[in-house]
């Protein structure tokens, strides 16, 4: 592109940051007041720290057509509470190598070996909220669940071992987008008391005699066939990543799910109709594809239209390593970017604020969606939340029929990913 027709980087001309990093947690449609402002690309700074947010097709596929100019980055907080170690937190082939690893946990074999206990996990859930009296709190069913999954399938835990990792796990979570800063009692402060207390016993869980059968043992075995030395902290580490991969974003993309179909009765009216023809349970050696695309089509629009709508994670970041040209835009060297995903799904032609599961049948979505991220930094747990979501959606709706409590607050708390305020409460009908 000619130099002389590239346009200026817009600019919210914030110094400090201050009040823009109060805004960007606390309202959830900062980046598309700005971008209706400054067009669909602007930079900003958040407590001293240059941001660039994009959204859009042409944006977002000229940033990540360069690769080999970009590489990853998180918040502070996220990098203080994920640790030096962790998969997210190394760039270059530091980070290829361990993933080519940890990948490994959520291959097509992998979940296959899952399924059976992912399906006995769904039937021993209905049956779980069938005996609770309402209201009962479906999006706080729907974390416990997909936290269950990831901490029985990847580290053997049952129990009162799995809650009591659980307990430290959600507020540890709770903390990752914040502000980095460690008050006394501050949200923060306590994540980084629970990190403690999570890393311990992980290293405890490492420290004891791993079945030859195991997950665990796939994980280590492999590292150190490719001669990565890790120490009991370097994979407690990756642990804890793996478990947030597996977890945080299923959990999210559950609640919102279940929450649509609630809000929306005659799309669950319209996704019955499928649900009805299909099987329960599903021989667990072709679970993976039971309900896919071709043989649930309309479940899979829903899954899509859910993460379009109210994608696990508003966005995720790169750092550049050299300038960049972004649609006609000059991008300096050393800027953090935003793919901005809850503004860019709504970013396009057509009726995209409104949550409608068939535009998906039709070929008529003309936003670019990348729900858990792209390239060789997509979401490791994409293929997990994927496979939990379509079980957990045939098996909940083809045992149980709930109907919703009125009067609670159905909207979405953003951060660190969207779920229901008032946790959903329902009764099982």
């Amino acid at each position: 592109m000619n130099r002389s027709s590239l346009r200026p980087l817009p600019t919210t001309g914030a110094l400090g940051g201050i009040l823009e990093a109060l805004a960007f947690f606390h309202d959830p449609h900062f980046a598309k007041k700005r971008f209706d402002r400054f067009g669909n690309i602007f930079e900003t700074s958040m407590i001293g720290q240059r941001i660039v947010f994009i959204q859009g097709g042409k944006a977002i596929s000229d940033l990540l057509s360069q690769q080999d100019a970009i590489e990853g980055w998180w918040p502070e907080s996220v990098r203080q509470l994920l640790g030096s170690h962790s998969l997210a937190n190394r760039n270059g082939s530091a980070h290829k190598t361990r993933r080519r690893v940890v990948a490994q946990l959520f291959s097509t074999s992998a979940l296959q070996r899952y399924s059976p206990e992912i399906i006995n996990m769904v039937n021993d859930l209905t049956v779980e909220l069938k005996r609770l009296q309402s209201p009962i709190p479906l999006a706080e069913e729907m974390r416990h669940f997909a936290f269950s999954v990831i901490a029985s399938t990847v580290l053997g835990l049952k129990g009162t071992d799995r809650d009591e990792l659980f307990s430290d796990f959600e507020i540890w979570t709770k903390a990752l987008f914040s502000i980095p800063i460690s008050l006394p009692g501050s949200p923060f402060a306590k994540a980084i008391k629970a990190r403690k207390r999570l890393l311990d016993r992980l290293q405890k869980l490492l420290s004891k005699p791993i079945n030859s059968n195991s997950v665990l043992d796939l994980l280590s075995g492999s590292l150190d066939e490719v001669g990565i030395p890790l120490a009991d902290e370097d994979l407690a580490e990756q642990l804890l990543l793996l478990l947030f991969a597996g977890y945080e974003t299923t959990a999210s993309a559950l609640s919102c799910l279940m929450r649509e179909l609630l809000l929306n009765p005659q799309v669950e009216i319209w996704l019955r109709e499928e649900i009805d023809l299909l099987s329960w349970p599903p021989t667990p050696d072709l679970a993976n594809m039971t309900y896919d695309q071709i043989n649930a089509p309309r479940l899979n629009a829903l899954v899509t239209e859910v993460l379009r709508v109210t994608p696990p994670v508003g966005g995720f970041f790169r750092r550049t390593k050299q300038p960049l040209i972004v649609d006609g835009v000059k991008i300096p060297e050393n800027r953090v970017v935003q793919i901005a995903l809850a503004a860019s799904n709504r970013h396009g032609v057509g009726d995209l604020d409104s949550f409608r599961p068939q535009r998906h049948l039709e070929n008529e979505c003309s936003a670019t969606l990348l729900p858990f991220g792209d390239g060789d930094r997509i979401c490791l747990g994409k293929s997990l939340a994927e496979l939990e979501i379509r079980l957990l959606g045939v098996g909940l709706l083809r045992r149980l029929q709930l109907v919703i409590i009125p009067g609670q607050d159905l909207t979405l708390r953003q951060l660190p990913s969207p779920s229901p305020r008032d946790n959903l409460l329902v009764e099982v009908k």
